[in-house]
């Protein structure tokens, strides 16, 4: 039986509607899973439901030909309200269409849930917004606490991380030191330690070659290194420009790469913070990882936690993966000015994250800026392995707890 998901919980509470359920995520990152999840809660609801992969080509020559080759493919009982599960819907040639073209025609009767694994490639296929058709599902590698879960962990991750018992506090804290090397892809998760560096092997090179042919890119070799630059550079500004010179091609290009890479997944940019545009600087983002397990092979590095010279990368790049679960990528933000002065994190503009791995080593005078400028805007320090609840008067949490 397979554990189920955070975003199948939520998929579920939106069955009753006729709005399209669309999951977007990267590959392997479990939405067929879900998909096979939804069918299973389905049947025992006792609905006639039906499951399509669009990598059967002899299934997708049909559909591209006509939406109305369903009807060839599966018997509907246009009297009952039909659920069809498509996985792979980016494969067809119109998909917006397609979709479209059922819930105007059947909505009521035939729903249709659907995933696809490059949100990019659907940007270009999905010329109609399908705007008020679709609920839309971001499917990511699993957050810390579904990593629990399947870790056997069930009642722990139900906890509130900030009342723990001193044992639970530990047990948490190992197992995010896991979760922070290796990750959350499912099968990554599940294997033995020996074969997981395998695993992301086959994920870098196998499935991300997939989004690069599907975005039409032909320098794959350009692409990689440019995303294990990038993993070196977690926490980074982005500069295009500079990119570009380094790998010996152009601004347009890198932009594009990066542009693939968002849309697959892979990498989020987080922009600045400001109200103040004369003071608070910079229109170039800094790169974090949507996972750990991709990022620490593209550097090569699956030492522990507390052996690596990377910790303060690392751990800051955890800290963004645990607020994506919280806020959004749109709602996380940085603060930086002309002089240097810089806070990590900024979360809808209303609480203020400074990731240390040595919480003494904050220094509240060297946010002063920011303080004087947001007094509104609550700052927590964030850390790994420490049992100090405070420093200058500010909360510190593991970053676990955030």
């Amino acid at each position: 039986m397979s554990i189920i998901r955070d975003v199948t919980l939520e998929a579920e509470k939106q069955l009753v509607g006729d709005e399209v359920l669309l999951f977007i995520g990267p590959r392997q990152a479990g939405k067929t899973t879900i998909l096979k999840q939804l069918e299973n809660s389905l049947q025992k609801r006792q609905k006639p439901v039906y499951f399509l992969n669009l990598e059967d080509p002899d299934y997708l020559t049909l559909l591209n030909k006509s939406p109305k080759n369903l009807f060839k493919i599966f018997t509907l009982d246009l009297g009952k309200k039909n659920f069809v599960i498509i996985d792979e819907v980016q494969y067809l040639d119109n998909p917006s269409n397609f979709l479209k073209y059922f819930y105007d025609e059947y909505g009521g009767r035939i729903k249709i849930l659907a995933s696809g694994s490059s949100a990019f490639y659907l940007d270009k296929k999905f010329k109609d917004s399908l705007a008020g058709r679709k609920k839309i599902f971001n499917v990511k590698t699993l957050s810390f606490r579904e990593f629990l879960r399947f870790k056997g962990e069930e009642l722990l991750a139900k906890r509130n991380f900030r009342d723990l018992s001193l044992s639970d506090c530990d047990k948490a804290t190992r197992h995010y030191h896991e979760f922070v090397v290796y990750g959350g892809y499912p099968r990554v998760v599940l294997a033995p330690l020996s074969e997981r560096e395998e695993i992301l092997r086959d994920i870098a090179y196998s499935y991300i070659k997939k989004d690069i042919f599907e975005a039409n890119i032909r320098q794959d070799e350009v692409f990689y290194r440019l995303l294990k630059l990038l993993a070196v550079q977690v926490g980074n500004l982005v500069n295009a420009s500079e990119l570009a010179n380094t790998l010996g091609v152009s601004k347009t290009s890198i932009d594009n790469y990066l542009y693939v890479m968002r849309k697959s997944f892979h990498i989020n940019l987080v922009r600045p913070f400001f109200r103040n545009a004369r003071k608070e600087i910079t229109k170039m983002p800094k790169i974090y990882f949507g996972d750990l397990g991709l990022r620490n092979f593209l550097v090569s590095n699956f030492s522990s936690f507390e052996m690596r010279s990377d910790k303060g990368q690392l751990l800051e790049n955890a800290t963004f993966r645990q607020l994506l679960e919280s806020f959004g990528e749109d709602s996380i933000k940085f603060w930086r000015t002309n002089q240097g002065q810089e806070i990590d994190f900024v979360a809808k503009g209303k609480q203020a994250f400074e990731v240390k791995v040595d919480p003494g080593q904050f220094k509240a005078s060297k946010y002063k800026a920011f303080i004087e400028e947001y007094p509104e805007i609550s700052v927590t320090v964030v850390s790994l392995n420490t049992e100090e609840k405070s420093v200058s008067g500010y909360e510190v949490v593991n970053a676990w707890e955030v």
